[in-house]
């Protein structure tokens, strides 16, 4: 007498794996959406073949994952274009899904074919996928799980330097004030992320497109939301004092108009605030090569300046800052005693 039917089904193998989910999400078309059973058995099937990609590629809390199916996977969503549906049919996907989506990129995109890291390549041929990620920012179902996915895109420069160079790129100065606290948040660390992970590549977009870059960054530095004000003087003393960047910097503080924003936000209500915008503000001040313009905003307004310093918040027992704070004083000082100056 036969037992077979006790026998566990043979696992699949990346090839079927990679198959089974195509053929699944592909038949989450528009007829199926549109009728609620249909859609209800396709979804099932999804979160069934994801829950099978995320045993494959993550293991399953007692097997280990084997390295060769891991690669072969990624190798064959590749080959059979399944990255395109990931990301394609974010929008319908449901919870589950989504994070069993999100738990595997990582994993797959750091996947390499000898010196190649294959779903990378796949998006380099793709990047269209890369707008359509930063694009879901304005879906709040789907934003915090799109923005998991940009970051770990973000990790490899070629895939950075793509979203910083995109007309899309933009978008972000407008996600990042989004009324929904914690999708504006999230957009914030992507944009972070954007203009902190890779020097080189943002000083050639900053240098190519300073004008447009500082004009938009300067509306989220005089923007009445405090937590935008705060994050965004924070980001830019940070990018700004990059070694590569230092070109840029250069540039930035011989501008009036960013010096009077400093000597705003110097006056900012806020602690926290105007401790950090001393710090790009001592940049202007300290510059050896100070235009004349900005030689006379200082001298003109040295008195208020002197006093706002020396009522500016201390940092407990910081000595550095204290001795930073009256150097500051002192050039500003020097600046509004000299006579070549007309006010």
């Amino acid at each position: 007498m036969s037992f077979s039917f006790f026998k566990p089904s043979r696992p699949k193998t990346p090839q079927e794996v990679a198959k089974t989910i195509k053929d699944s999400l592909m038949a989450l078309d528009t007829k199926t959406v549109a009728e609620v059973k249909a859609l209800e058995k396709a979804m099932e099937e999804v979160e069934k073949n994801f829950v099978t990609m995320r045993c494959m590629l993550c293991g399953d809390g007692e097997v280990e994952p084997n390295p060769d199916q891991v690669l072969q996977l990624a190798v064959e969503i590749c080959k059979e274009d399944v990255l395109d549906l990931l990301i394609n049919k974010l929008p319908t996907l449901g919870w589950e899904a989504r994070k069993d989506l999100v738990h595997c990129w990582s994993i797959l995109l750091k996947q390499k074919v000898d010196s190649t890291y294959c779903c990378v390549q796949y998006i380099e041929n793709h990047l269209e996928l890369l707008d359509f990620l930063v694009v879901c920012y304005d879906n709040k179902e789907i934003a915090l799980n799109c923005g998991n996915m940009l970051r770990e895109c973000i990790k490899f420069p070629t895939l950075a330097k793509y979203i910083l160079e995109s007309p899309s790129f933009v978008l972000f100065f407008k996600f990042v004030e989004l009324q929904n606290f914690d999708v504006a948040s999230d957009a914030f660390s992507t944009f972070k992320d954007l203009l902190t992970k890779h020097g080189d590549v943002v000083s050639q977009y900053l240098t190519a497109h300073y004008d447009e870059f500082f004009d938009l960054y300067e509306k989220l530095l005089t923007s009445s939301n405090y937590v935008t004000r705060r994050q965004s003087l924070k980001l830019l003393s940070e990018f700004l004092l990059e070694p590569p960047n230092s070109n840029i910097m250069k540039r930035f503080i011989q501008e009036v108009r960013f010096l009077k924003v400093m000597m705003t936000l110097l006056k900012d209500s806020s602690k926290n605030i105007q401790i950090s915008a001393f710090h790009i503000f001592k940049v202007f001040v300290a510059n050896p090569n100070k235009p004349r313009e900005v030689k006379l905003i200082l001298a003109k307004n040295h008195e208020k300046l002197v006093d706002l310093l020396q009522n500016l918040p201390g940092k407990g027992a910081d000595d550095e800052f204290d001795e930073e704070k009256e150097l500051i004083i002192k050039e500003i000082q020097r600046v509004s005693r000299l006579p070549h100056l007309e006010r």
